[in-house]
């Protein structure tokens, strides 16, 4: 009998898919765990994220070459000014927002990502959206307003408040923003990813550490600890678990680019999304109701149906070097946009 062989390629697109879910799932709820810890110290909790990922950028420079970590430059971080503001101010707002809703209903919050990113991508380009691109954009949009729709089944602790609506929204919007501004900012960087996250997260901390400052955060930990009353485990373990898998976060982000079609991601996305939904009611107690489920499934069906309308319209030549795995399926481009229109998990 013979035994059956498997593919290096499908066995690679399984690994790097798989990682990325499980990463991006220990940062949603990791993330979830120290803000319902210490509320108090989101931009604290956010800057040393930062700096742990700059600390792993210079180990791995050390380790490998293919890291390259670019000197400082004045001219350069003038340039990159715009990419680095928006990505800290949309960071921001992400942390806001997760702070104050619960898990599984952080992503209805930021439902609105991928209707912002193509609006934003088209007054940039100047130029009109297909017609089922917008048909995608206005079902997502359905779904979040499904979402956020008040519901009587919800007790008061479970309602998300107004302003934490606004910062998912905000989020979605910056993120939208510095899909299109990274576009720019990399030859800059040398069209170098690396060098570019590396500016990104350095000048990202710089820019925090005056409001970290000014808003008192560092005082309110001082309280904390001499009080004697807090447990700091979970906030010391959670910027490193935070810091850890952020940065291993950006490499599977990049990987699943170079490795992977739009789709299998975008399909990994949508598996990803049900199980921080059953995990946020699992591990938080979190409430789901009728609304949320459909929101959360129109929400994804849209997106879905978004990832299958860019693939026919970017579809390659018949012939594609053997290599490029499952993305030779795609051209370039189609992944490129994918990887902006999703911006930050």
């Amino acid at each position: 009998m013979a035994i059956p062989t498997i593919n290096t390629a499908t066995l690679q697109v399984a690994g790097v898919v798989s990682f990325y879910m499980f990463a991006a799932l220990v940062m949603v709820f990791v993330n979830k765990a120290v803000l319902s810890n210490s509320p108090d110290l989101p931009l604290l909790f956010l800057l040393l994220q930062l700096l742990i990922a700059v600390v792993l950028l210079h180990v791995s420079a050390a380790i490998s070459k293919r890291v390259e970590i670019p000197r400082f430059n004045w001219e350069v971080a003038n340039k990159l000014v715009p990419v680095v503001l928006v990505n800290i101010i949309g960071l921001v707002f992400n942390t806001l927002c997760l702070r104050g809703v619960e898990a599984s209903f952080f992503q209805i919050a930021r439902g609105l990502q991928l209707p912002l990113t193509i609006l934003v991508s088209s007054l940039n380009t100047q130029s009109a959206p297909s017609t089922k691109t917008i048909a995608a954009a206005v079902l997502v949009s359905f779904g979040f307003f499904i979402g956020v729709a008040p519901s009587s089944s919800l007790p008061l602790t479970a309602t998300p408040t107004i302003i934490s609506l606004l910062y998912g929204v905000l989020s979605a919007l910056f993120i939208s923003i510095h899909a299109v501004l990274i576009k720019s900012s990399l030859p800059h960087c040398e069209n170098s990813t690396i060098q570019l996250a590396w500016w990104t997260n350095v000048g990202s901390a710089a820019l925090l550490v005056p409001f970290v400052i000014f808003t008192g955060e560092l005082e309110v930990l001082q309280d904390k600890i001499t009080a004697g009353n807090w447990d700091g485990t979970v906030f010391v373990w959670g910027c490193l678990v935070t810091g850890v898998f952020g940065f291993l976060l950006c490499v599977a982000g990049l990987l699943s680019v170079k490795i992977t079609s739009p789709i299998t991601h975008m399909f990994s996305s949508a598996a990803r999304s049900v199980l921080q939904t059953l995990l946020g009611v699992w591990i938080f107690n979190d409430i789901l109701t009728v609304n949320r489920v459909s929101s959360i499934l129109v929400i994804l069906g849209g997106t879905m149906y978004y990832t299958w309308v860019k693939s026919l319209e970017f579809k390659p030549p018949p012939s594609q070097p053997a290599h490029d795995l499952e993305a030779a399926a795609l051209s370039l481009k189609a992944a490129k946009e994918w990887s902006s229109d999703n911006g930050k998990q």
